[in-house]
């Protein structure tokens, strides 16, 4: 079993106005109060002042889900690291597929963005994760090591233990499909054994890897006990106050 503190981070997406913002954080807050894990809320840039005041005298830390590696300038409708810093934003989910798919970002662009939160002391969660043509191909592996190694140039060792690293098979978002725990494993052990090659295997057993796909209550506690998997990247469970207590339960 890990020793690595859980941490549940539940990513919002693009759902929530600032006042149900508030209210679901306010719904959590006593719902969460046993838990033992570390509980993280990625929010839409516009519920991230509500988030962090409702959320005041909880453990539950606020997040961004996407920032952009310049510090200002002129780059319409981004917000920077330094802009989230300030507002007292703890995390940043960089690099998820979605952004990836949509919105043309690539493993250059990954990495930028994790050096740029490093800089502003920001713990990145950074997504890597293969399609299913790429799982059905055998190119699971290569793939996710691919991704780790871009992400993470010129992050040092001391920087790297602070990250987070989702591991989100593409083809288990928003599917209803899960990969099972056996699954989940085999891949965030392939993380783990990338980090022991870029760094040691000391900092590579300091890093915290989740799971994201499909996390659901009944399937956390299985997937959470998984000896290289540290917590989860929720999806649409975490709009839902009891479901994301009970995952977050571990």
């Amino acid at each position: 079993m890990s020793k690595r503190k859980l941490i549940v981070a539940g990513n919002w997406k693009m759902n929530k106005t600032p006042a149900e913002a508030s209210a679901f954080i306010k719904e959590l807050k006593p719902l969460i109060k046993g838990s033992r894990s570390e509980i993280v809320c990625a929010v839409p840039f516009v519920d991230i002042q509500t988030s962090i005041t409702a959320a005041r005298g909880s453990r539950i830390k606020i997040a961004a889900q996407n920032m952009h590696f310049e510090e200002k300038g002129a780059y319409t409708g981004e917000v920077s690291g330094q802009m989230l810093k300030d507002m007292g934003v703890k995390y940043v989910i960089i690099g998820h597929s979605e952004r990836r798919e949509y919105f043309a970002e690539t493993n250059k662009t990954v990495n930028k963005k994790v050096l740029a939160a490093f800089k502003y002391g920001l713990k990145p969660i950074i997504c890597v994760g293969e399609s299913l043509a790429q799982r059905d191909a055998g190119l699971t592996a290569e793939h996710v090591r691919y991704q780790v190694k871009a992400a993470l140039l010129g992050v040092t060792a001391e920087q790297v233990k602070k990250a987070v690293i989702a591991y989100e098979p593409i083809w288990a978002i928003g599917t209803g499909r899960t990969a099972t725990a056996e699954q989940a494993e085999e891949v965030c052990r392939i993380i783990r054994l990338t980090l022991k090659e870029l760094y040691s295997k000391r900092v590579a057993c300091m890093v915290r890897i989740q799971y994201g796909g499909s996390v659901k209550a009944d399937n956390a506690h299985e997937l959470f006990s998984m000896e290289d998997i540290d917590g989860g990247l929720v999806g649409g469970a975490s709009l839902k106050t009891a479901e994301f207590a009970a995952i977050s339960a571990g």
